[in-house]
C-alpha cells in the first residue's frame, strides 16, 4: 500500500511538472542561457564536450531549483509584511515578493507552489514575514492564513462608550451596527443586566483585519465573567456584597479611586466599613460618573450636592452599576480587603498615595493639610 500511495504521488509531482515546465517552457529556456553565459559552450567543441556542459547546465539548473525551498529569504523591516488581498493568486504574490526583494526570482516560488500542491490554497490576510523565513516555510504560512494580527486595548479604568468609540474608529473592525446602541449589544451579547458599564474585561485583544468589532465585546465580556468567577470562588467570608455583581461595582470604584495600585486592598477595607454601618461611600468618581457630560473638570461642591443615582454623598449603599472597567487587581481587592478600621481616606499632594483615617476628626485635619 505505502509503494503505490508513493508511485502515486511522483505521479502527481511528474505531471504537475510537466505542466508547469510546458506552461514556463520559455523562462527554463532563459535560465539555460544564463548557465551559458557563465559556463559557455564553444559551437566547435566536439560533440560529447558538448553534451557534457549541457549536462552540467542543467544539473546546476537542478541544484538551483532543488535547494530553493530550504534557502534563506531577504526579509527585513521594510518588507516583512505582506499583504494578500482577496483573489490574488501565486503570480501576482510572487511578484509582491519580488518588488519588495523578498523573492529573486518568480519561477522557482510559482514551481514550488505548484509542485507543493499550495499554489490554489492561498489565503488572503496581513502576514508578518519573520526573518529568515525559507520559501517553503512562506507557502506554509500563507497556506495557513495565520496573518497579521492587530491589538486593541480596553484600558483600566475607562467606560464602555469610551472603548466602543475605540471599536468604531479602528478601520481594520467591521460590523459596528450590532453595537450602535446599548439594546442592540445587549440582545447581541445575550447580557441581562441592565446596564452594560463594567462588565467588560480590560486587557489587550488580538484580531484580524475586517474581523466584526462585536467579536472584541464578545471576548471581553467572556473573560470578565470568568475573572469575577474565579475571585468570587476565592472572597473573604462575610463580605457585604449580595452577589458577584455588587463585588464588581466595589472594584470599578477602587478602580478610579486608585493612585497607587498597592492601596487596592486598604480602599476597599474603608468602602466595606462603611458599607457594614450603612455608612454613604462619598466617591468623588461615582458623583463624577453620574454628571457625565455635564462635568466640567473640577469638582465642586455644588456637584457633590447635585442628585444623580450615582451620587454616593447623596445616596447610601451601592451606585446601580459600576461606573468604568475594573481590573482583576482590584476585583481582588474588592472581594479580599485589607482589615483595616479606617472609614476615610484622601488623596495625599503627590495625588499617587492616600491618607487613611479612623475618625472624622483626624480626615479633616489629613484633608487641610493636602487638599487646601
Amino acid at each position: 500500500m505505502k509503494l503505490i500511495n508513493l508511485k502515486l504521488r511522483l505521479i502527481k509531482i511528474f505531471n504537475a511538472s510537466s505542466v508547469f515546465i510546458k506552461d514556463n517552457t520559455q523562462i527554463f529556456v532563459d535560465q539555460i542561457k544564463k548557465v551559458n553565459i557563465v559556463i559557455p559552450i564553444n559551437k566547435n567543441l566536439p560533440s560529447e564536450k558538448k553534451l557534457l556542459a549541457m549536462i552540467v547546465s542543467i544539473t546546476i539548473i537542478f541544484l538551483w531549483v532543488l535547494s530553493y525551498p530550504f534557502i534563506s529569504l531577504n526579509v527585513d523591516k521594510k518588507n516583512a509584511f505582506l499583504e494578500v488581498k482577496k483573489g490574488d493568486n501565486i503570480s501576482q504574490i510572487a511578484n509582491k515578493l519580488v518588488k519588495r526583494n523578498v523573492l529573486s526570482d518568480i519561477f522557482r516560488f510559482k514551481l514550488l507552489a505548484k509542485l507543493s500542491n499550495r499554489s490554489e490554497n492561498i489565503k488572503s490576510g496581513h502576514y508578518f514575514l519573520k526573518y529568515n523565513i525559507s520559501p517553503y516555510e512562506l507557502l506554509l504560512l500563507l497556506e495557513s492564513g495565520d496573518g497579521v494580527l492587530y491589538p486593541i486595548t480596553f484600558i483600566e479604568g475607562t467606560t464602555l462608550n469610551e472603548n466602543l468609540k475605540k471599536l468604531k474608529t479602528n478601520k481594520l473592525l467591521t460590523d459596528d451596527d450590532s453595537y450602535n446602541s446599548i439594546n442592540k449589544l445587549k440582545i447581541s451579547l445575550g447580557i441581562q443586566e441592565k446596564i452594560l458599564e463594567g462588565l467588560f474585561f480590560p486587557d489587550t485583544y488580538y484580531f484580524y483585519d475586517g474581523t466584526p468589532g462585536i467579536d472584541i465585546l464578545k471576548k471581553s465580556h467572556k473573560l470578565m465573567m470568568k475573572k469575577l468567577n474565579e475571585a468570587w470562588k476565592n472572597k473573604t467570608p462575610n463580605l457585604p456584597y449580595k452577589n458577584k455583581y455588587e463585588a464588581l461595582i466595589v472594584a470599578s470604584i477602587i478602580e478610579k479611586e486608585l493612585g497607587n495600585r498597592d492601596e487596592a486592598s486598604l480602599i476597599a477595607g474603608v468602602f466595606v466599613n462603611r458599607l457594614r454601618i450603612n455608612m454613604p461611600l462619598q466617591s468623588d468618581p461615582t458623583v463624577i460618573y453620574g454628571l457625565q457630560d455635564q462635568f466640567e473638570g473640577n469638582l465642586t461642591k455644588q456637584d457633590l450636592m447635585r442628585d444623580t443615582i450615582y451620587n454616593t454623598y447623596t445616596r447610601n449603599g451601592l451606585p446601580p452599576s459600576p461606573i468604568c472597567l475594573p481590573g482583576f487587581d482590584t476585583i481582588e481587592a474588592a472581594l479580599n480587603p485589607a482589615e483595616t478600621n479606617a472609614f476615610y481616606f484622601v488623596a495625599k499632594g503627590d495625588n499617587k498615595t492616600h491618607h487613611f483615617s479612623i475618625t472624622l476628626k483626624e480626615h479633616n485635619k489629613a484633608v487641610t493639610k493636602y487638599q487646601r
